[in-house]
């Protein structure tokens, strides 16, 4: 017999291991010789008053014996096994490639960027030196997106699939076994690398191939299925089903399938600015005061406002965190934020975004289904013109929070964790009135929600822009294959699908067991 219970306690007498069988007794009213096993299945900080608590939610197994749980992928040998392609390397193919080795096929993967430790070099180069490489940087390469922009793991999709199930396999590979009990798991950039090295090994060994280098440029089709891709301009592969995974920022995928008139949906997204805070200061607001208990961990919030029939919204809080310059091209500023595992550095930075729909990106409306492209381009654009001369620039626009509400040039900046460095200018006016306009309404109601988040020392990096992808690619609900070409089988964040590495990791399994299911029904029922 199986059990749960709550129980809260205060921050500093947050119980340890050797006192939850006690815990046990106390609330649910057994014997302890009935216990075999107390587990922690959920621990999340209350800070809402002055005296903080932790509460926990235990699974109890009583009368019964308890075992481990199992590794997720048992991966066997499949060198010789029917081969299935994927283009792109982040969680999505990642996934998808372990679910198909563990159905018993072969994933041969294409990634255009590099393995986690030459991409490391091509980032130095993008903070230090301010040259963007369009194959290797915050987005493109081994692990996607997530590898170097924080490796957060709190998902609002559980009703997609399995999250613990994601949540053990990266385990399996090496994370924390807390990111299973958190109520906002984080791996941290400084960890992340060597876990998605674990998983390109594992792959490897088992008899799969991965790639590096290889860009998808063509696609040959014919009756209504891929019968080849082109790689690097050069090099063609016979392919017969194909997951294409590439992200939310692999613009000349949607160019290509547009121009090949494969159909494509423009998709809302959301676009905004970094805020960034002391650390310190965040950490007052939130804990009620400066005497606040420093083993407390750094602290984050949350914030949303409904302003003139849109929402506003914080997105990827990154506590202790940095923000990177995340542009894909040059000539653009795109930002993003990330933490290392410890969330130790002195500032508190996170996305503000406002909501953008069909109604917003009309201007374009003759690119048809790259209209809401066409419009985060044009802000990226813009963000860079604003304070870069050069070409090879990745300054950011920058204005004091309350010089941005009251639309003002800030005289001056504080110091701020982008590292290529930030240039006084008018972030309000880069972009679109309906933008600048709810988040100056927004920050008013965030100052009146948290005492002291208007300070003079935040400061607004421009601009938060690749929230998600602005364009979808349409797939059949059940078989996960497109609505019109039957072997592609479009999956995670670029394809309009996830939002986050759980999710689309989720989501590239669930496009896996699409192309098992239609090859083998019975063997995907077996298992």
């Amino acid at each position: 017999m199986q059990k749960t219970f709550d129980f809260k306690a205060p921050f500093e007498a947050e119980p340890r291991e050797d006192e939850w069988r006690e815990l046990a007794v106390k609330n649910l009213g057994v014997k302890e010789e009935e216990i075999s096993k107390v587990k922690l299945l959920k621990r999340s900080l209350d800070a809402r008053k002055k005296k903080i608590q932790v509460q926990l939610r235990f699974k109890v197994y009583l009368n019964e014996p308890y075992q481990s749980p199992a590794p997720t992928h048992n991966l066997k040998a499949i060198n010789q096994a029917e081969e299935i392609h994927l283009v792109g390397f982040g969680p999505a193919a990642m996934f998808a490639a372990l679910s198909l080795i563990h159905h018993g096929y072969k994933p041969v993967i294409y990634e255009r960027g590099k393995d986690v430790r030459a991409r490391r070099r091509d980032l130095a180069k993008l903070n230090k030196e301010q040259v963007v490489n369009p194959e290797s940087n915050y987005c493109f390469g081994e692990g996607g997106a997530g590898t170097y922009s924080d490796g957060k793991l709190y998902t609002r999709s559980k009703k997609r699939g399995d999250v613990q199930a994601i949540l053990r396999t990266l385990i399996d590979f090496g994370a924390e076994p807390q990111i299973e009990v958190e109520a906002h798991p984080h791996i941290g950039t400084n960890k992340l690398p060597k876990i998605i090295v674990a998983m390109r090994e594992a792959i490897i060994q088992a008899g799969g191939e991965i790639h590096f280098d290889h860009k998808l440029t063509d696609l040959e089709i014919e009756q209504d299925q891929v019968q080849a891709i082109e790689l690097n301009h050069k090099k063609k592969v016979s392919v017969k089903h194909l997951i294409l995974a590439t992200g939310h920022s692999a613009r000349d995928i949607f160019e290509l399938l547009h121009q090949k008139g494969i159909a494509l949906k423009a998709k809302p997204f959301a676009l905004g600015v970094r805020v960034e805070h002391p650390q310190d200061l965040i950490n007052q607001i939130q804990y009620h005061g400066p005497d606040y208990n420093e083993l407390l961990p750094p602290a984050a919030y949350k914030l949303v406002e409904q302003v003139e029939d849109k929402g506003v919204y914080s997105f990827c809080m990154c506590p202790g965190g940095i923000i990177a310059p995340c542009a894909t091209n040059k000539a653009e500023i795109v930002t993003n934020g990330w933490s290392p595992s410890r969330r130790n550095n002195p500032y508190a930075n996170s996305g503000m975004v406002v909501s953008v729909e069909e109604k917003d990106w009309q201007k374009y409306v003759e690119a048809g289904p790259l209209a809401a492209l066409r419009l985060q381009e044009e802000i990226e654009q813009k963000a860079f013109q604003a304070v870069n001369s050069a070409q090879e620039g990745q300054i950011a626009p920058a204005q004091r929070l309350n010089d941005f509400i009251k639309g003002k040039l800030s005289e001056s900046l504080p110091k701020c964790s982008y590292q290529p460095g930030i240039s006084s200018a008018r972030v309000d006016l880069i972009l679109p009135k309906f933008v600048s306009h709810r988040l100056k309404a927004a920050f008013r109601q965030f100052g009146k929600k948290m005492k002291g988040y208007l300070s003079p020392e935040a400061v607004v990096v421009g601009v938060e822009s690749r929230t998600s992808s602005p364009v979808q690619i349409p797939r059949e609900r059940d078989q996960m294959h497109h609505i019109e070409i039957t072997n592609l089988y479009p999956a995670g964040e670029g394809a309009g699908y996830a939002g986050g590495i759980v999710s689309a990791g989720i989501d590239g399994v669930k496009a896996a067991e699409a192309i098992v299911k239609s090859l083998n029904p019975e063997k995907l029922k077996a298992q």
